[in-house]
């Protein structure tokens, strides 16, 4: 697992990088009542904002960590986005991305940087 400065999480599988909130992000946020995925097939470039989350109290953006074609969403956030206030760090994932240069990872922190970041 990676962890950026804005509270997402990476998890690599071959080219495959699953991207969601980590469980500090979704405290913060507190109830979250709507999200919005962006489409399977997009091409994001890291930095721009591809997820829509919104809470009891506040609005955010998402933005992709890396460069690469979102290949998967999880509808079922979006169906029920209360589950990203149980499992946000497993099966409340956002996407998935197909990214070309697995080194892009490289730049972000490992768990314990993460743990550090947020004490």
């Amino acid at each position: 697992m990676k962890y950026t400065e804005d509270h997402e999480w990476m998890s690599l599988d071959g080219d495959i990088v699953t991207v969601g909130i980590t469980d500090h992000a979704q405290e913060q946020l507190g109830d979250i009542v709507f999200i919005e995925l962006p489409e399977v097939g997009t091409q994001v470039t890291k930095g721009d904002e591809v997820v829509v989350i919104e809470s009891v109290k506040a609005a955010s953006d998402i933005v992709a960590p890396l460069d690469g074609e979102v290949v998967e969403v999880n509808e079922a956030i979006v169906d029920t986005p209360g589950n990203v206030n149980e499992d946000a760090e497993g099966d409340a994932w956002f996407f998935r991305v197909k990214i070309e240069d697995t080194s892009q990872l490289d730049e972000y922190m490992d768990e314990d940087a993460y743990k550090d970041l947020i004490a």
